[in-house]
């Protein structure tokens, strides 16, 4: 479970984007805004983001405060799991980002599969959708729900992306380091789950 700090960081930035949003009175919108400069405070004590990165973070957001969406693409061949090197961290983890507007979930991940990694690939079973506040990823200012997506193979090769430096299968036993922020071990378990037990229902939470 993520930090009580956090939490409150989240509420506070969520009822001041709702306020500064809905609000017209000129007193109660700097309210609103000293709301917003206390939840930038609060996360900015407590990690390594700084107060401007997280300001201009809040500041794109606009409207009712919703959860944000990363689809991971689940990938296995001869019982190994795909991931990629992430060029930001060195470390390894499924291909995904953040959902495109206009897109499916499962067109999002047949999209990253192909950007991240080089495959064609074709969704074919949803893992989970997952909070990220209950598992162990680090501190993150934004609220998440993460999708998990199994696809199969159906064409392409191995091929480094933009965001990407490496492409590799791994079995269950020998997995590389991983980045923390996008996926965890226990999540890459639960993968590998489904792998062994197609029948396996989604998981969510």
């Amino acid at each position: 479970m993520e930090p009580k700090w956090l939490e409150w960081a989240k509420q506070l930035q969520s009822i001041a984007q709702a306020g500064l949003t809905y609000s017209k009175d000129v007193y109660d919108l700097e309210r609103f805004e000293l709301i917003r400069n206390v939840s930038m405070e609060i996360i900015s004590e407590h990690t390594d983001v700084s107060k401007t990165v997280i300001k201009d973070l809040f500041a794109n957001e606009t409207g009712y405060a919703t959860p944000k969406v990363d689809v991971r693409s689940v990938v296995f061949k001869d019982n190994k799991i795909l991931m990629v090197r992430e060029k930001t961290d060195g470390k390894w983890a499924l291909p995904g980002g953040w959902a495109d507007i206009g897109l499916t979930p499962s067109e999002v991940a047949v999209k990253e599969v192909k950007e991240e990694s080089g495959f064609d690939v074709k969704a074919s079973k949803l893992i989970g959708v997952l909070d990220k506040k209950c598992h162990p990823h680090p501190p993150s200012p934004n609220h998440t729900y993460k999708i998990f997506i199994q696809c199969e193979i159906i064409g392409g090769q191995p091929k480094e992306g933009i965001e990407t430096s490496e492409v590799d299968f791994f079995a269950e036993k020998e997995l590389p380091t991983l980045s923390i922020p996008r996926n965890t071990e226990s999540q890459i378990k639960l993968s590998f789950k489904h792998l062994h037990n197609p029948q396996e229902s989604a998981y969510f939470d």
